[in-house]
């Protein structure tokens, strides 16, 4: 192994532990004071004040997550595949998006770890929570620092390439202003699930994880179901039902109570359990509140229908795919829209 991936497991590892221990996960070495832990519990309060999606829970789902996803053996994996030779550090613009809490992390990490420089424009709706996490590994590491540029105001400017994850409105306004440079330009993306039929309750219910982990906001959110034609949508709904907690947040409730009326209103079909929206749809984005389904006989058209819509899915849970209740674990290869971000960020000249 190179001293360079060397130093890098090294650090990673660091930042494992980091993660380990702000989530309250067993963990043998402790590598942040009471005093650390504190003030990012304080600042995790004053993020959901600033933000109301982004709950203790979803916090500390989204720590777990990371905790999981540097795991030094994953990171060992994942290294092997990239040659990481030393060259000139290049400035690397990134857009963060806002959706989750820290969602921009795999980011920032890949340009870590391809040697090159973050310059980091934060969303207004995530800007405490990711300088805090690296202000600690910075304080902590034995290793050296990453040197990381935060924006808050100001302007991305005086970068090599850029990195940008929006909506489809904000992607035209990405390609118009950064298409000039090397880009990976993000847009819409939802997954979906396909239930067969031969599923277990189990299985059903972790399927809840896949469509309510933080309020369905995620593009590795299940936001669309394929449904067989004799599968009963009541054994669905039993299996889930363990999640109706969701619909005592406010924002939550408010989509939820939104969308009833306005299509009662319009007389849909509807399937209701107090805390979902189930309504027929050959959409894929469904809105908060809401899950969309459509039926299917056959597997063979279904595999096409998802093939020709593969621009719009983020991921596919099912037996075969993403297992039920995996969807929002990713591992650090799974890449936000299949775009390698490493293999991107070594090809920069």
């Amino acid at each position: 192994m190179s001293s360079n991936k060397s130093e890098l497991e090294t650090k990673l590892k660091h930042l494992h532990l980091i993660f380990r221990q702000l989530a309250f996960l067993e963990s043998s070495d402790q590598v942040l004071n009471d005093e650390a832990i504190e003030r990012f519990n304080g600042l995790a309060i004053h993020a959901q004040n600033l933000n109301p999606w982004f709950t203790e829970e979803s916090i500390q789902k989204s720590l777990e997550g990371f905790a999981f996803m540097l795991r030094p053996e994953a990171v060992k994996l994942w290294l092997t595949k990239y040659e990481l030779t030393p060259k000139d550090k290049k400035r690397i613009g990134l857009v963060l998006a806002g959706n989750l809490p820290m969602v921009g992390f795999h980011d920032i990490l890949a340009v870590l770890v391809s040697g090159n420089h973050p310059v980091v424009k934060l969303s207004s709706q995530d800007r405490l929570l990711l300088p805090t996490i690296f202000e600690l590994f910075n304080k902590t590491s034995s290793n050296g620092p990453f040197d990381i540029t935060w924006l808050e105001d100001r302007k991305l400017d005086d970068i090599d390439a850029i990195i940008a994850t929006g909506s489809n409105n904000s992607s035209r306004y990405f390609e118009y202003y950064f298409g000039k440079y090397p880009n990976i330009i993000r847009k819409n993306r939802n997954s979906v699930a396909v239930i067969s039929g031969t599923e277990t309750d189990e299985e059903l219910k972790l399927l809840g994880e896949d469509i309510f982990s933080y309020f369905g906001l995620g593009c590795r959110n299940v936001a669309k179901l394929y449904v067989k034609d004799n599968f009963d949508l009541d054994r669905f709904f039993g299996s889930i039902i363990d999640y109706n907690p969701i619909v005592n947040h406010n924002k939550y409730a408010n989509n939820y109570d939104y969308y009833k009326a306005l299509w009662l209103m319009n007389q849909e079909d509807l399937l209701d359990n107090g805390f979902l929206l189930l309504r027929k749809s050959e959409s894929i984005s469904s809105p908060v509140g809401t899950l969309f389904y459509e039926r299917y006989s056959k597997e063979d058209n279904l595999l096409d229908k998802l093939s020709a819509q593969s621009e719009e899915i983020q991921c596919i849970v099912s037996k075969n795919d993403v297992p039920f209740g995996k969807s929002q674990k990713p591992e650090l290869w799974d890449y936000a829209d299949g775009v390698d971000t490493l293999e991107f960020l070594e090809s920069i000249e």
